[in-house]
């Protein structure tokens, strides 16, 4: 993948870096059922905000509860830095329509799109099934940056605006450059898509070899066969 420093821009990816095909396969064999679909939905929800059980909650119930949350987080950290907070104004394709603040909030935004698309595509995963998001070929790297947004994106954000309005676009990045690094974001997003879809699989997240080069064969009853035999005499079962 080729990316900026720390992976806040994701500028292009050729092939996946992982020869494994078992994550990608678990994300769809995730998505495509609704009721599993949900549970990862819950489990990122947990993630954000632990201490908080969402395992009853219908998909509508955890959209409202996660906007109360973000809302509550711009309001504490807005007490924090001491800055007025008007609510979240963002104009798709016009950085400049809101002010400092949200300029500030936006680039924090941003490097976390990266820092995901990164890590989904250098995973090989599918960017476009998403358990939260969904129309768009980035539905699950908008799923996975949702992750962080509370406990990185915006505390930077609102502290970069803090010390200064001038220029907050490109001291966010930085700052929020700087912050991935010190928390070794890149590796703790991979481990959390594994954990998402994989934490049911035998072994766990600590299944996956990305480095085996293996092609099979599928077989019935969801038997699998090694390739480069041929199986026209007897189908081993």
């Amino acid at each position: 993948v080729w990316v900026g420093e720390q992976g806040v821009r994701f500028y292009s990816g050729g092939r996946s870096l992982n020869r494994s095909s078992s994550l990608v396969e678990a994300q769809a064999a995730k998505w495509a059922n609704r009721r599993t679909r949900l549970e990862v939905a819950r489990e990122m929800y947990r993630m954000r905000f632990p201490g908080e059980d969402p395992s009853a909650l219908t998909r509508h119930e955890l959209l409202g509860r996660e906007g109360r949350r973000v809302k509550e987080r711009y309001r504490q950290e807005a007490e924090r830095v001491g800055l007025q907070w008007h609510g979240r104004v963002y104009v798709p394709g016009d950085f400049d329509a809101g002010d400092p603040l949200n300029q500030a909030v936006t680039a924090a935004a941003q490097c976390m799109y990266g820092v995901a698309q990164t890590t989904v595509t250098a995973l090989g995963c599918a960017p476009g099934l998403g358990f939260i998001h969904s129309g768009h070929e980035l539905a699950f790297v908008l799923d996975i940056a949702d992750l962080y947004k509370t406990d990185i994106a915006i505390p930077v954000a609102f502290e970069v605006a803090a010390h200064s309005p001038q220029d907050v676009g490109s001291r966010t990045r930085r700052a929020v450059r700087d912050s991935i690094n010190k928390v070794g974001l890149l590796k703790r997003c991979v481990n959390d898509i594994k954990h998402l879809l994989l934490s049911d699989a035998a072994g766990g997240a600590d299944a996956l070899d990305e480095d085996i080069d293996r092609v099979l064969l599928q077989s019935d009853h969801g038997i699998e066969l090694e390739s480069g035999h041929n199986y026209a005499d007897e189908v081993p079962w």
